[in-house]
């Protein structure tokens, strides 16, 4: 009898789902108040490439001392310091015009609509769809293709 067992094929698959989802999973933040600046570098003394908004949100890439290397929904990257992001979700619209409605599903009644690169604060999930806030107070569902963030 050798010491070597083979394990399940089951056990294998669940085991390479469970290390994709790790690695599939991102961490985001979202800017926690207005006009702060995103920088070229980890520090103050470095340029300012953007001035985002109030919930713009972002992807972790890495982080240095009190600093975070962040990405946005087109692939641009900077840095902001760790105190002005926070956890409130949000997302931003990729697509030219999105549609809120009344209800998640495209024949619910549309109650507004967000343009391009509009930042909505997210309120609640359902399968595709994601309840959010516009600026303007205006709340709805969007399908989730059209939008980017968490």
């Amino acid at each position: 009898m050798t010491g070597t067992r083979r394990l399940p094929a089951f056990v294998l698959a669940l085991l390479m789902l469970l290390v994709m989802q790790a690695v599939q999973a991102r961490e985001m933040v979202s800017i926690a108040r207005p006009d702060v600046n995103l920088r070229s570098g980890p520090g103050t003394r470095h340029e300012v490439v953007w001035i985002l908004g109030r919930g713009y949100p972002l992807e972790v890439l890495a982080r240095k001392g009190q600093w975070l290397q962040v990405r946005d929904f087109e692939g641009d990257e900077g840095w902001v310091h760790r105190s002005l992001a926070g956890r409130q979700p949000h997302v931003v619209v990729r697509a030219k015009v999105a549609n809120l409605r009344s209800a998640p599903g495209t024949r619910s009644r549309v109650v507004g609509k967000a343009g391009y690169g509009e930042v909505l604060r997210t309120l609640a999930r359902r399968g595709d769809w994601i309840r959010v806030r516009s600026e303007g107070g205006v709340v709805g569902w969007v399908a989730r293709r059209l939008t980017w963030g968490w």
